[in-house]
């Protein structure tokens, strides 16, 4: 069975090289919303627009980090095991349960985000609505199936990810990439709503080493939060009806993750 140059570390390490690794961590965590921050408020600064805005932030990151990627991919190396597709090639099991946990993770993360917003609202989420209603209705779907997921994958799965994987492991990385994708959206509503999602693509990422499968997932869960009517769904959006099927997320998640661990020995044959 292959195991990863983390898993490899042994149990007990010496405390500065523990101190390295939560600080390159922190760095990691601080530098890209940082990064993020900074280069939308240059652009806000030409761009009034912000759809517009945030298409032209998306675009800029999209081209950045794939230039990178591509000049650069020992830089977004983290697992000396075998190739990238070698485990998922052989391993259907997985996918079927990608396309179990997709439907699921978008119903945990809409319920759950439509409860909170009946409870206490969020006036994010609706002058986020109040631009978009404000803007072309072209420029809002080329943003919201093409430019956001590709933008954001290549940040947070394309990069983040594997900066964070170089020095922890798999779901210390997913649980951190999880949350700067939440934190990005900048309202409680689309934070809570994403937060499940950007677990799952972080251990799809973490399986496949690669980005359009992820970008295709995350394009697909963005249309059927325009396409499903928010009425289809409040009904499910009770207590009762939001513990039931975090519970079925959590169990999807569990299952991903045990096939992610599994991955070089599904690399074998027989």
């Amino acid at each position: 069975m292959t195991t990863t140059e983390t898993d490899r570390r042994p149990r007990t390490e010496p405390p500065l090289a523990a101190s390295r690794r939560i600080g390159w961590c922190v760095l990691v965590m601080l530098g890209v919303p940082g990064g993020y921050i900074l280069l939308a408020a240059l652009v806000l600064v030409w761009i009034r627009n912000p759809v517009v805005a945030t298409i032209a932030v998306g675009t800029i990151i999209t081209v950045t980090v794939g230039c990178a990627r591509y000049l650069r991919p020992r830089s977004f190396a983290f697992d000396p095991g075998p190739g990238p597709m070698d485990g998922t090639q052989r391993s259907p099991g997985f996918w079927r349960w990608v396309l179990l946990a997709m439907p699921v993770t978008f119903l945990a993360g809409q319920t759950i985000a439509l409860m909170l917003y009946g409870l206490v609202g969020s006036p994010g989420f609706d002058r986020h609505r109040e631009a978009e209603q404000a803007s072309a209705q072209v420029l809002v779907i080329t943003l919201t199936l093409v430019v956001a997921p590709l933008s954001e994958e290549a940040l947070l799965r394309g990069l983040t990810y594997p900066l964070l994987r170089k020095q922890v492991g798999v779901m210390t990385s997913a649980v951190l990439t999880s949350l700067i994708f939440a934190c990005m959206h900048g309202n409680l509503v689309q934070a809570v709503a994403t937060a499940p999602l950007g677990l799952v693509l972080a251990l799809i990422a973490e399986r496949t080493r690669g980005l359009w499968q992820v970008v295709a997932l995350h394009s697909a869960y963005n249309l059927a939060a325009a396409l499903v009517p928010p009425d289809a769904v409040q009904a499910l959006a009770t207590p009762v009806g939001v513990t039931v099927i975090s519970a079925a997320w959590v169990g999807c998640l569990a299952c991903l993750f045990v096939r992610v661990r599994s991955r070089g020995s599904a690399a074998r044959p027989g």
